[in-house]
């Protein structure tokens, strides 16, 4: 399984904590940028990027893009099919996400969440697994169409 992960300006910095947290971890991560600060920069650039790298393999990729909101990085996340990305807050809300919706790239909104909380929800994104029941199974199918 590789992680990859990227963030605009507002998310560098956090960013940079997770990709460290991550290898902590033994976590295979792959830093898909900003790779210095640049506070001009444009959050569909690197939401691109680990869209673009889910997609190579989705059955071993997934993704964490970052920015102020959170939002803006999901939106543009979101546009690639075959990419359901969510907008993580609370740590049983990712659970539901990734079970219910089977997320691939959680978003995470780097001036609403210090770290710790970040780190909540990455690894419950990471730790939970999507329901196999044909219910969820059908929705999975019908977001694809």
């Amino acid at each position: 399984m590789t992680i990859f992960i990227a963030a605009d300006h507002r998310g560098f910095n956090l960013k940079n904590q997770i990709i460290d947290y991550l290898q902590e971890k033994n976590i295979r991560v792959e830093d898909l940028g900003a790779y210095e600060y640049q506070a001009d920069d444009d959050y569909p650039d690197v939401a691109k990027k680990v869209a673009q790298a889910v997609l190579q393999n989705p059955d071993n990729h997934l993704g964490i893009v970052i920015c102020g909101s959170g939002v803006g990085v999901a939106i543009s996340t979101n546009r690639f099919k075959g990419i359901r990305c969510g907008l993580g807050f609370d740590e049983r809300q990712v659970i539901h996400a990734r079970e219910n919706d089977h997320i691939n790239v959680l978003a995470l909104a780097s001036d609403f969440l210090d770290f710790e909380t970040a780190k909540i929800l990455v690894d419950r994104f990471l730790t939970t697994a999507g329901k196999s029941e044909e219910k969820y199974l059908r929705r999975i199918r019908k977001l694809e169409e």
